[in-house]
């Protein structure tokens, strides 16, 4: 990552807000669907790597490592999986929340800015996830902290890679497209 940005090499300064308790203790008297979410945001995460497969082909780097990240969410997705199948919870389409769709509906609808907001936007749900799993890991039963923790390092290194990309690909400089759709975030997650 540039010097610039290396103010945003921790999740906790590229967020604009913390996930408030609320979230935590909703998501824990909702283990099932907690779960059930995760499991459909694992397998959004894969396709929305796929997407940038389909898309640039010309970008031989980011074809590469998107398809790394396809690879890994699907890993998540399987995990998630597994632990819907030990715990009972039969697996069913859930409703998408808003969350992605409205950071989604911030893009610029040229090209590039869309291509590098849609970048910038992965970062964030990336970041958020990290964040949402290191808050909700303590208050979980062994197995699922377990689980939570050890995603961690996944979803920081996408995090990473989503922005990372965004400035390589960018004519300009991302600090003002990173705060449009960071405060867009923020407002979503208060």
């Amino acid at each position: 990552m540039s010097q610039k940005y290396a103010n945003y090499n921790t999740i906790e300064k590229f967020l604009l807000c913390e996930t408030p308790d609320t979230w935590v203790n909703v998501a824990l008297e909702n283990i099932e669907l907690m779960l059930l979410d995760h499991a459909y945001c694992e397998m959004k995460a894969a396709s929305s790597a796929m997407t940038y497969i389909y898309k640039y082909p010309d970008k031989h780097d980011l074809v590469i490592r998107m398809s790394k990240i396809a690879r890994e969410e699907l890993v998540h997705f399987e995990q998630v999986m597994r632990l819907l199948k030990k715990r009972n919870i039969k697996y069913e389409p859930i409703s998408a929340s808003r969350y992605a769709s409205q950071l989604i509906k911030t893009a610029r609808t040229d090209k590039e800015g869309r291509f590098i907001d849609a970048l910038i936007i992965g970062a964030y749900i990336e970041a958020r996830s990290c964040e949402r799993f290191a808050k909700i890991a303590p208050f979980l039963d062994n197995e699922l902290q377990k689980f939570y923790n050890g995603l961690l390092e996944s979803e920081r290194r996408h995090f990473t890679i989503y922005l990372e990309f965004a400035q390589k690909y960018s004519s300009s400089d991302i600090y003002n497209d990173i705060k449009r759709i960071g405060e867009v975030e923020r407002d979503l997650i208060l």
